[in-house]
């Protein structure tokens, strides 16, 4: 065990940082917390050039942090650039362990402190990478259901406008996360309240979300009338030439026309908590 090596801290993405940095080629990540998975992708996603990270996890557990949009999206743009690959493994360790080409880390928690206690022996190290590589090889993959954050942002910007893509972006970097499993917003009521700040069409909006894979025009329609019924949007029908007029969002306030991301985000969570 190599003393000098380990790293002590209180915040587990500097220990998961300076583990990748030891890493040259691969780095096999076995049972980790969902801590360690967000940590994992925010390491990588900020990385100039991160090694090929492997996963294996509970397939609950990568449900559940992947619930979260943030998350989930960064992580499909590492999956698409062959950073990161995950899936699924029911043979959970006793620590979480990073195993890298030069050596293998295992991750311990105590009270508020995160420590790598690590080992560089040659053998020891062989042998890990030799046992996770088949472990991995023959484990189930698991598959995101949410599109890269990178096509996203491409996407709205294409088809909904400059202005639109950027305060999305605005929206989502003064948000610490983005589920649908609770209150608060989410992808699909941030995409309408942004939308409607840019007084964009319901329908192009939710064409929009259904073509990139983030939700179907029913749950945008739905959320709609929910975000409707609370007063946070309002809506303006717009004549066609041929069938049923188009709706146009609103935002039901108008002082939140010219609000700031921080007063947007500030509004709708005083309405929806």
């Amino acid at each position: 065990m190599s003393s000098e090596s380990n790293v002590l801290d209180s915040d587990v993405e500097h220990v998961i940082s300076s583990a990748l940095q030891s890493a040259s080629d691969v780095v096999y990540v076995l049972d980790p917390t969902p801590e360690i998975v967000v940590s994992l992708v925010e390491v990588a996603a900020e990385a100039a050039s991160p090694p090929t990270i492997r996963v294996l996890a509970d397939k609950q557990l990568l449900k559940d942090v992947m619930d979260d949009f943030l998350v989930a999206s960064n992580a499909a743009d590492l999956v698409v650039s062959g950073t990161l690959e995950l899936r699924v493994t029911a043979e959970p360790v006793e620590n979480t362990l990073l195993v890298t080409d030069s050596s293998v880390v295992a991750v311990v928690s105590a009270g508020d402190q995160v420590a790598g206690l690590q080992t560089d022996d040659e053998a020891f190290v062989e042998g890990a990478n030799d046992a996770y590589s088949e472990q991995f090889q023959e484990a189930e993959e698991f598959r995101l259901r949410t599109p890269a954050l990178s096509a996203v942002r491409t996407s709205l910007e294409e088809d909904l406008g400059e202005a639109v893509r950027s305060d999305f972006d605005a929206v989502l970097g003064v948000l610490e996360t983005v589920r649908s499993d609770g209150p608060g917003l989410d992808e699909v009521t941030i995409s309408l309240l942004v939308a409607a700040k840019n007084d964009v069409l319901l329908y192009d909006v939710s064409k929009w979300g259904e073509d990139v894979g983030i939700a179907s025009k029913a749950t945008f329609s739905r959320t709609k009338t929910e975000l409707e019924d609370l007063g946070l949007i309002e809506t303006e029908k717009v004549p066609i030439d041929v069938g049923r007029p188009r709706l146009r969002l609103r935002l039901g306030d108008d002082r939140l026309h010219d609000a700031d991301p921080d007063e947007l985000v500030t509004a709708a969570r005083d309405v929806l908590e």
